[in-house]
């Protein structure tokens, strides 16, 4: 039997896949976008289920399950909170599982128990039968190998891209047709956020990255509303020969690849290639212009955040974004005080792998401020209860709208001056009290 006859043999509706979970299931969304359709037909089963365990990693959609009242039929589990699942998060109606990306993670993933059901977005199959996972990878492929039972969501609009990023339709159990959306590409951050025209502070904050960033470096540009704007706003401005090895592609980014300023020329590792496990952040034009381009590699996460990996890239600039900082430098990325607000994502393997590398800079970029200007975000304690995702003796350049901080190598006293400086004007003579007192004159 050929591989059409197959498809067409394990292509069901959206309401016959929904079907096929049980009570007591594990169902696993794969990240990036949910398949919405299934979700949709799994979501009216809410009087039927009892104890189904869900795994979102992104939340993207609101299927009701975040709402009150449905914690006996779905037990919701998310990686990162985003606008779609915030408030479930505050009132504990769901779990965060922020998991690890060091390598041996991976490797330890067999003692986790595996999906009884996954539900996967895949591309329509090419001639030869291989489905494209679109604009996102990141661990699909090997979630897929562990599951119990696939189920593909087949949408016709998706990309394809090069690099690991396919499956063959033998590998999957069921097909449902893709239900859209409505949603254009670019229409929310790369958090699942609702876009908002770029505070006018951002364009200083680029502005000091941008005197950091050399030509013929690689860069990565993590998650966030701080970091997501830089590079419409000038940040890599009048650069040249640059690389990329990033989880994502932040507004811009393919637009510069397309221009020839990011054309990895110089990379040590994966020359001529922009190594992603996800473009996102582009408009239609970019991702058409994305689509069968072997510029463009998306790989395994697991590959991409290796931190050994990263490291062998000579020159590797890794920028990302912090919640608050304390005097002696500790970066919150996901909470403040038991508030979970996002998660470190590729933060943590991406520092430590530029600190490692030749050349290498690690940039954190956090406002001065936040509530309005009332509350600064360099703080001489973190809120009791706070995670520290990057530890003080790993912070090299701290960036706000106020200037560049540079801890690394420096003592308590001169990493509090050093921060105290790029605080917000209005703050600093309260900051300094609270760091003599701290530190001493």
């Amino acid at each position: 039997m050929d591989w059409q006859e197959g498809y067409k043999r394990k292509v069901i509706s959206a309401e016959e896949a929904a079907k096929l979970v049980k009570s007591g299931d594990r169902v696993v969304f794969t990240a990036g976008r949910e398949a919405f359709a299934v979700g949709l037909a799994l979501a009216a089963r809410k009087e039927e289920l009892n104890n189904v365990e869900v795994f979102v990693p992104t939340p993207g959609y609101d299927f009701g399950w975040y709402d009150p009242g449905w914690e006996e039929s779905f037990n919701i589990t998310i990686m990162m909170p985003t606008a779609v699942c915030q408030e479930a998060v505050d009132a504990r109606r769901c779990d965060v599982n922020f998991g690890t990306v060091v390598p041996f993670y991976f490797e330890k993933e067999a003692e986790v128990r595996p999906p009884d059901v996954i539900l996967a977005e895949i591309s329509s199959p090419d001639e030869k039968g291989f489905c494209s996972f679109g604009q996102s990878l990141w661990n699909k492929k090997r979630h897929i190998k562990r599951a119990k039972l696939v189920i593909a969501e087949v949408n016709q609009n998706l990309i394809r891209t090069y690099g690991d990023n396919f499956i063959h339709v033998s590998e999957i159990d069921y097909f449902v047709e893709h239900i859209p959306s409505g949603a254009a590409p670019g229409a929310g951050s790369l958090a699942g956020r609702t876009k908002k025209q770029p505070e006018p502070y951002l364009k200083d904050i680029a502005g000091y990255i941008g005197s950091l960033v050399k030509d013929r470096d690689t860069l990565q540009i993590g998650v966030g509303r701080t970091t997501e704007p830089l590079v419409g706003l000038g940040l890599l401005d009048n650069k040249s020969d640059l690389g990329f090895h990033s989880e994502a592609t932040p507004p811009g980014i393919i637009t510069l690849v397309r221009e020839g300023v990011i054309n990895g020329k110089y990379k040590t590792l994966n020359p001529e290639k922009v190594v992603v496990t996800s473009l996102g952040g582009g408009t239609r034009e970019e991702m058409e212009w994305a689509n069968n381009n072997p510029l463009f590699w998306l790989v395994d996460v697991a590959y991409l955040e290796d931190i050994r990996i990263i490291a062998e890239h000579d020159n590797m600039v890794a920028i990302n974004n912090a919640l608050a900082i304390d005097l002696t430098g500790q970066i919150a990325a996901e909470a403040l005080g038991t508030r979970m607000l996002s998660t470190a994502g590729g933060q943590i393997p991406f520092v430590f792998g530029a600190l490692l590398a030749k050349g290498g800079r690690s940039i954190t970029v956090l406002p001065s401020t936040a509530q309005g200007g009332k509350v600064s975000r360099i703080m001489p304690t973190l809120p009791p209860g706070t995670a520290v995702t990057i530890q003080r003796n790993c912070v090299d350049y701290v960036v706000t709208e106020y200037g560049i901080a540079h801890l690394w190598g420096k003592s308590m006293r001169q990493r509090a001056q050093e921060l105290i400086a790029i605080a917000h004007p209005d703050l600093r003579a309260e900051l300094s009290k609270e760091a003599q007192k701290l530190f001493g004159s």
